[in-house]
């Protein structure tokens, strides 16, 4: 089919449309100045991001019912304050550094990018966030979704089909006409079994030095592209 009957795009975001990695590590070093913490604030983030698909496998396994990634997350924060041994923060302190997720700053070419793409198609996120998180980092980051999709819609969490399933349902859409934009291979084969279209997006330094794949295109999805402005580029908008 060609890609003349693409409708609408759907974005992985973390990592894809947003840094994840050095917006956490920037939100971790001013509570670590303010608390007069001694820690590697990128190796708490890379802590903490490790622990996110840990977390979700007991919901795609069916093992406990959805619960929200702000919930997972903060659990996931609270594990991690202990192993640091890292004292001093109330209740909203911990909220507020929880919520770090919510002010992701993104990839410069995101925002232009997506505003070309806007022009022509339909976006949407494809993330697992939940949608208070999304809509909250899209209006901190003029992030120019049209709807929020993905995991909390579908009340599980990617790969699980009926996440992308889901989405492209609400949209009144046939796989076929949605296109997936990721930087991980996974996540695009996972949709790309479903009748999605694909395209990598290439963000080789999204873990920093400790990037293990994912530095490129595994197969030949329908683009492969170093960012949105290429996207937009590449689609003609």
């Amino acid at each position: 089919m060609p890609l003349s009957d693409v409708k609408a795009l759907v974005f992985d975001v973390f990592g894809t449309v947003v840094d994840w990695r050095t917006s956490v590590a920037r939100e971790v070093t001013a509570v670590a100045e303010a608390k007069g913490w001694s820690v590697d604030a990128y190796d708490f983030a890379d802590r903490w991001r490790s622990m996110y698909q840990p977390s979700m496998e007991p919901v795609r396994r069916g093992e406990m019912p959805y619960r929200r990634l702000d919930d997972l997350h903060r659990e996931s924060l609270l594990a991690l304050i202990a192993e640091f041994d890292l004292k001093g923060l109330n209740e909203n302190e911990v909220e507020h550094l929880n919520r770090a997720w919510h002010r992701l700053t993104p990839w410069p070419d995101c925002v232009p990018g997506l505003t070309r793409l806007k022009t022509q198609y339909i976006l949407a996120t494809m993330s697992n966030g939940n949608v208070a998180l999304m809509v909250n980092m899209a209006k901190n980051a003029g992030l120019p979704w049209d709807t929020i999709l993905g995991a909390e819609p579908a009340r599980n969490y990617k790969p699980v089909p009926s996440v992308y399933l889901t989405g492209a349902d609400w949209l009144g859409l046939a796989p076929s006409e949605v296109m997936m934009v990721a930087a991980h291979n996974g996540d695009l084969a996972a949709a790309q079994a479903l009748g999605f279209r694909t395209v990598f997006v290439a963000r080789p330094t999204e873990h920093g030095p400790n990037q293990t794949k994912d530095f490129k295109a595994d197969q030949a999805w329908d683009r492969i592209v170093g960012g949105m402005d290429e996207l937009a580029d590449s689609l003609g908008c």
